[in-house]
């Protein structure tokens, strides 16, 4: 019960009540022994997420609503809070990438800035080795060109094995469409059997690792990751990036599990897809970001446009955005957070 977001004793109180509708405020509290209080305060949470009738208030039974109907309600606000929160991401990935250009700028007249360019692929491999080596507690990365590949993959599963010895926690964000690549799905599969956690989103802005919240790396050239990299030490920085990271992790699809479909029966993808397409990339770049053929993309583009009687991209687009697919309806507001 606590996927639908009720609380523990709540979830406890609402399934007693969908098995046994019949039973009374005073018989629910001599069941579970607890206290007025603690009783009035559940049925207050139950009431609020529409699950049981108001009025429950000085009655001797609380009524049900509509299970049928209520839960559906519930789940429909939770899917609205997803898409509010894919929508949101789509916007912080534009102003992350917006802060890295501006800080480039800036740097580059301001020596005594605690950061630095490492140059060459040789050059940002040893520094990356470097800062694995030192971590002491959590690395977490985005990684939208996959896992290692080649000689470089051994490489790489040692390094990985040796953060883990430490208890090192490993939290890696890979595409969806590693599900579609033998040997990145290995990979990826290999370091969850080891104690790693893996998840995979549609897109990802860029390469990034972030060593015990201190440090981060993250790819000068989106297209050449290996090139160069940004060394980024500065504390207000590091806090942003580390907020990005969570707030892309959290609603992520762990490593395995089916990909989610939301009310219009759309995955991750297809909305990225039709975002994508939106903003005017080619069938190219949409297959760059995320990480599929021009040919699969191109299947995907026609098979949403079918499902929409579209005719063309034009016409994709327009019709998109009638049914709402290229907005958020119903959003949900996040909690406050201090």
């Amino acid at each position: 019960m606590q996927l639908l977001n009720l609380s523990v004793d709540a979830g406890i109180v609402y399934q007693t009540m969908i098995k046994y509708p019949g039973v009374g405020i005073v018989e629910l509290s001599l069941w579970l022994t607890w206290s007025e209080d603690r009783m009035n305060q559940v049925l207050a949470e139950l009431e609020y997420l529409g699950l049981i009738k108001p009025g429950w208030q000085g009655q001797d039974l609380p009524a049900l609503a509509d299970p049928d109907k209520a839960l559906r309600d519930l789940l429909v606000r939770q899917e609205s809070a997803l898409a509010w929160h894919q929508e949101d991401m789509s916007r912080s990935r534009e102003l992350v990438s917006s802060m890295l250009a501006e800080y480039q700028q800036a740097q580059a007249g301001q020596s005594e800035f605690p950061n630095q360019r490492v140059l060459g692929s040789e050059a940002v491999q040893a520094f990356a080795d470097r800062l694995a080596d030192s971590c002491t507690s959590e690395m977490v990365s985005f990684s939208p060109g996959g896992p290692p590949r080649g000689e470089q993959e051994q490489a790489d599963r040692a390094e990985d094995l040796r953060l883990l010895s430490r208890h090192v926690r490993i939290r890696r964000l890979y595409l969806d469409s590693i599900t579609n690549d033998g040997s990145a799905i290995g990979y990826a599969r290999w370091l969850v059997s080891k104690g790693g956690d893996v998840r995979t989103v549609p897109t990802l802005p860029v390469r990034m690792s972030i060593y015990d919240r201190t440090v981060a790396i993250v790819a000068i050239d989106p297209l050449r990751s290996d090139d160069g990299i940004m060394v980024l030490r500065d504390a207000g920085v590091l806090v942003a990036l580390c907020a990005f990271f969570d707030y892309a992790w959290e609603p992520a699809t762990r490593l395995g599990a089916p990909s989610n479909r939301d009310m219009e029966g759309l995955t991750g993808q297809d909305r990225e897809v039709l975002r994508l397409l939106a903003d005017g990339h080619t069938d190219a770049v949409v297959a760059r970001k995320l990480g599929i053929s021009v040919r699969t993309t191109r299947r995907m583009t026609a098979e949403l446009a079918e499902r929409l009687g579209a005719r063309s991209r034009f016409q994709l687009g327009v019709r998109a955005a009638e049914v709402g697919w290229l907005s958020v309806r119903g959003r949900v507001e996040p909690p406050a957070t201090v």
